[in-house]
């Protein structure tokens, strides 16, 4: 058991530092300026599938509405930045543009970068824990789960389109000029907003890392997998799920938040439902059971995406259609477990023929029997 956690743990460290080498020495020396702030949008989007990893591949919601959280990470740091370039006591210009030149009084406290970073943590985890309880303590699951969440996307689009004078209406929230005092007009600090993106990604990758191995990862695959039995071993599989629901919804609220100075625009065609698709269908692709299936895949959507428009542009979203629809029917695990598959073929085809061992039990190495075991046993 030691020596296999010590082969885990060095596999892990080996691939977050060549995670870190591409992110932090390839990538910068090798891609211009426009690349590498398009890689930074990237890295954006890629933290919001791994918290739809965690939540979906993990905890089996499938959630079509990260979009809403995306959002509201994103709006709350578009709203301190046009109160920054504004000035103290100033007025956006799209207030005076569309409204009466006043600054509406929720506003105000965006002003503080303090109070800007906790509500970005704060606000939307705090309403997936809500919409969670709600949620999950009434059973909902699977389809209606999925139906809610989309629903609520819709919702805020509208919501966000109808107030056009606090929110930008269609064209959302843009033209920010700085970023906690650092001009985004410099190369460097586009530079620095990368830099920062990408760090954070792998902060959250390991912070998924950590849960999928602790016991509540292997309760959380247990709910997925047998939430009766979990139940009726004394767990609420409400609050299993919720904190992963929450956890999800906060790496999406930071992904958003990174992506407004990083973009320099956040809007409702960001934010609603067909962006909250797209998310799910870069983890579907990626293999949203695995650690980095959900990062690889959302930055192969996202780069297939901007490649295939500009050489492609009225076709490039059959190609992105086909190949999820490849992947869900001849892989339905992602493009992560290719390796996983050739390997598992390679040792049955080397490993010699022993004796007869039909009648005696198969070994229970589910993931979802392990998972169900320890709750059992932590019960």
């Amino acid at each position: 058991m030691s020596a296999l956690w010590s082969n885990e743990r060095a596999r892990l460290l080996v691939g977050i530092g060549a995670a870190g080498l591409l992110l932090f020495v390839v990538a910068p020396n090798v891609l211009s300026d426009f690349r590498l702030n398009l890689l930074a949008k990237f890295i954006c989007l890629a933290m919001v599938a791994v918290g739809i990893g965690l939540a979906w591949g993990r905890g089996g919601m499938l959630t079509l509405g990260q979009g809403v959280f995306f959002g509201l990470g994103g709006y709350l740091m578009a709203m301190h930045l046009k109160l920054a370039d504004a000035g103290p006591d100033g007025v956006p210009d799209f207030m005076l543009l569309y409204g009466d030149g006043t600054v509406p009084a929720w506003w105000e406290p965006m002003r503080s970068p303090v109070v800007t970073i906790l509500a970005i943590l704060l606000l939307p985890a705090g309403l997936a824990a809500l919409l969670g309880l709600a949620v999950f303590k009434r059973r909902v699951r699977g389809a209606y789960f999925a139906i809610l969440s989309q629903a609520l996307a819709a919702a805020f689009v509208i919501l966000l389109i109808g107030q056009q004078k606090v929110t930008g209406g269609t064209n959302g929230l843009n033209g920010f000029r700085s970023f906690f005092g650092f001009s985004l007009a410099d190369p460097v600090n586009k530079e620095m907003l990368y830099y920062i993106a990408a760090g954070t990604l792998l902060v959250m990758v390991l912070t998924v890392r950590l849960i999928m191995r602790s016991r509540y990862g292997e309760l959380l695959v247990a709910v997925r997998d047998q939430e009766n039995r979990v139940r009726f071993l004394g767990y609420d599989p409400a609050l299993v799920k919720v904190l992963a629901y929450t956890v999800a919804a906060l790496f999406a609220a930071i992904g958003g938040a990174l992506f407004a100075p990083v973009v320099g625009i956040i809007s409702p065609a960001d934010v609603g439902v067909v962006p909250s698709i797209a998310f799910l269908v870069g983890v579907a692709i990626g293999g949203r059971a695995t650690l980095l299936g959900p990062v690889i895949g959302s930055l192969a959507v996202s780069w297939a995406e901007t490649s295939l428009s500009e050489r492609f542009p009225s076709f490039w979203t059959y190609f992105l259609g086909g190949l999820f629809i490849l992947v869900v029917a001849f892989l339905p695990d992602g493009l992560a477990t290719v390796g996983r598959l050739r390997l598992g073929r390679r040792s049955s085809s080397d490993e010699p023929a022993g004796p007869d061992t039909s009648d005696e039990p198969a070994p229970a190495d589910d993931e979802h029997d392990e998972a169900t075991a320890t709750a059992g046993r932590t019960a």
